[in-house]
């Protein structure tokens, strides 16, 4: 099968007389729009850090600034999405699902955990800018400022309407995924989840007395079934359905133990269409199983690491939008373009030619683990077969 290209490049799957149009998504990883990110949008927080090495906020910035970036300060809402705004609007994804790791908050009480990432309210904005559906909040940074701070980035973003998954004000709702209406009566169903290998803490799950987040104990059968009820309960015939996980490590090509195993059985067991995970800092391997998607990590899109020395082999300022197309009716994958990006100016850039063919050779020898292949497509996106 071979993926739909971008717009004139290689004919896009058409539906049989009387089919439902494929599903376009734009999927991406981790969007991180605290510290230095926050702190160049018209209404930064308080710059106060409790890490162990950077106390002030502006630190960050003066990092990137240090590398000859030129940073507007302040910028608009519009400015971190950069040349990401223009792929969209020539893509025309249904919907778009990001995981927002950072609390959106006015709450000063850190979590002990060593690092928090937080954006004022007053800058939420710039998730309207990018006209993003969904944010998955089951990760590692949304409790960064305590669980009033989680509840306030609930709050503000209801504000926005933008929906949520994977964090609520009791386990129930943290567990319940987002509806997002896709015509004609149909939905796709967004869960989202973490696990303890992403640096989420025990204390952070929800239960019936507190906020929290869908945290999963394991990756063992039960939790696959567990995860198979929820699914069940919420799923009406028209949906499709999207599993969301941050898991796994940082940094490394490995898969962590279990994670195949585990997204094989959401597909095959749970009814999952697509597993879109994150947690890793650069992209990691995809694979296609019984005609699903699985996206093991995207890698960071958006982050303050300008600048920050360490694990450059990985390139992790690099990354990629993900335009997945599902068939509407069996929810098979049709074809997915990657469209590579850089992280450069606090900002989503698109790659040079020297950044594009780097991350296109790690992409066919990753891909190619699990039997996917990649191809350039004219115009600088990247074409999945398998």
């Amino acid at each position: 099968m071979l993926a739909a290209a971008s717009p004139g490049a290689v004919s896009e799957p058409r539906p049989a007389a009387g089919a439902r149009q494929p599903i376009r998504l734009f999927l991406c990883g981790d969007v991180m729009l605290g510290r230095g990110i926050d702190q160049i949008l018209p209404y930064p927080s308080d710059p106060a850090l409790h890490e162990a090495f950077v106390r002030d906020a502006r630190d960050d910035l003066e990092l990137a600034l240090r590398t000859g970036a030129e940073i507007p300060v302040p910028a608009q809402f519009d400015y971190v999405w950069g040349d990401a705004l223009e792929v969209l609007a020539s893509r025309r994804p249904q919907l778009r699902i990001i995981n927002l790791e950072t609390s959106i908050t006015r709450s000063d009480r850190p979590w002990p955990k060593g690092i928090q990432y937080r954006m004022h309210p007053r800058n939420a904005p710039c998730l309207t800018a990018a006209r993003i559906d969904c944010c998955v909040l089951a990760n590692n940074h949304v409790l960064d400022w305590s669980r009033e701070g989680l509840l306030e980035t609930l709050r503000t973003l209801r504000r926005l309407r933008i929906a949520t998954a994977g964090a609520g004000a009791d386990g129930e709702s943290a567990r319940a995924p987002a509806e997002l209406p896709l015509g004609d009566g149909a939905r796709l169903l967004v869960f989202a989840a973490a696990t303890g290998d992403s640096g989420v803490p025990e204390a952070w799950a929800a239960d019936d007395r507190r906020p929290g987040i869908w945290r999963l104990s394991d990756l063992s059968d039960a939790t696959v079934s567990s995860i198979a009820a929820e699914v069940a309960r919420h799923r009406q015939p028209l949906d499709r359905v999207v599993m969301s996980l941050h898991w796994g490590d940082n940094w490394g090509y490995d898969l962590a133990p279990g994670q195949r195993v585990f997204a094989h059985a959401l597909i095959d067991q749970a009814g999952v269409d697509l597993v879109h995970g994150h947690s890793s800092h650069h992209p990691r391997t995809l694979e296609v199983h019984n005609g699903r998607l699985v996206l093991y990590g995207c890698g960071d899109f958006l982050n303050d690491y300008e600048g920050i020395r360490g694990h450059e082999a990985f390139r992790g300022e690099l990354g990629a939008m993900y335009f997945p197309q599902l068939d509407a009716t069996s929810g098979a994958l049709l074809g997915i373009e990657l469209v590579p990006t850089r992280v450069q100016r606090f900002r989503i850039n698109r790659v040079g030619d020297e950044d594009r063919r780097w991350l296109l050779a790690m992409l066919q020898r990753e891909y190619g683990r699990f039997g996917a292949r990649v191809s350039p497509l004219p115009g600088g996106g990247f074409a999945v077969s398998w």
